[in-house]
């Protein structure tokens, strides 16, 4: 039975409009031991969500993303001040606004964390930021918005880095700017494109100010990323691909399939069965009473030696 690490990271929440709160990041989840075969996989993308504005219009959430029987759930969006007043759940979610302080999104269990709460005391009131992978986003309060969410890292392609942060929360006229969180989350903004959370990390969209036309930042588009054992597999499909060690990573920015194919090709070992060639994945010998899996076989052909599978 062969194993892979796998990735999955949905599409972060998108910001809210005036004084909104941050998005919350896509859901993410992580498998170091997920079963694998030589078979084609099916890989969807999830999308980041919208901004809303100061119109009332609410941010919109983030869409799934799926490799296999793992489905990361899309980040929920930040409120608008002027628009809804219900917490947005999500794979994290979406903060809430000072319309209703108590309000904010929750997080899918083993995916992310919930959005902090608005604040409304006093001016400057101010949204929550998203949560995010690692962390919940914090409350919005009488300096300014609350910061998103930490997320997690990983270093599956061989590079260390954070996935899933939770955007931060706007605030009114004046106070601080809610910073974005590790993973991509967008920091809030009064101008409209500089809160967007990053593509391809699953982060929040930031919060926007009160500025008449501006909006809170779009989410973070998702990414699949999957690491096999190179002598177990060769692979097509992908956006990208390289080895770290004794892996080969595949990673994913778009939709597509994965095909995995047993490494070795044509040169499999087989067998003669009901007249119909079989093949033989593996072949085993027992040493000191532990099996041992026979990775390949080489004979001695004129001074060389060939490999037979």
């Amino acid at each position: 039975m062969a194993t892979a690490k796998v990735l999955v990271v949905a599409g972060g929440g998108g910001g809210g409009g005036y004084c909104g709160a941050g998005g919350g990041a896509g859901g993410l989840i992580y498998d170091a031991t997920h079963t694998v075969t030589a078979k084609g996989y099916s890989i969807t993308i999830g999308t980041g969500g919208t901004g809303g504005n100061r119109t009332g219009t609410d941010a919109t959430d983030g869409t799934n993303s799926v490799f296999d029987n793992k489905t990361s759930i899309g980040g929920g969006g930040g409120l608008t001040y002027e628009g809804g007043h219900t917490g947005r759940d999500g794979g994290s979610g979406g903060g809430g606004t000072a319309a209703d302080a108590g309000e904010y999104g929750e997080g899918t269990v083993n995916q992310g964390n919930d959005g902090g709460a608005g604040y409304s005391n006093s001016n400057p009131y101010s949204g929550g930021g998203g949560g995010g992978a690692g962390g919940a986003g914090a409350a919005g309060n009488s300096s300014g918005g609350g910061a998103g969410g930490v997320g997690l890292e990983y270093s599956i392609d061989g590079t260390s880095k954070y996935y899933a942060g939770g955007g931060g929360g706007g605030r009114y006229t004046t106070g601080i700017f809610g910073s974005g969180g590790d993973g991509g989350g967008g920091d809030a903004s009064s101008t409209s494109g500089d809160n967007d959370g990053t593509a391809n990390t699953g982060g929040g969209g930031g919060g926007d100010s009160t500025t008449t036309g501006d909006s809170g930042g779009a989410g973070g588009s998702g990414i699949v990323i999957i690491a096999y054992t190179t002598t177990e597999f060769t692979h097509t499909g992908g956006n990208s691909t390289g080895t770290n060690g004794s892996e080969t990573w595949v990673k994913f920015t778009s939709n597509g399939t994965l095909t995995l194919t047993a490494a070795g090709g044509g040169n499999k070992f087989q067998m003669n069965i009901g007249d119909v060639w079989k093949d033989i994945p593996a072949l085993k010998l027992n040493i000191g009473d532990d099996w041992k899996v026979i990775a390949a076989m080489k004979e001695n052909i004129g001074d060389d030696w060939k490999v037979l599978f």
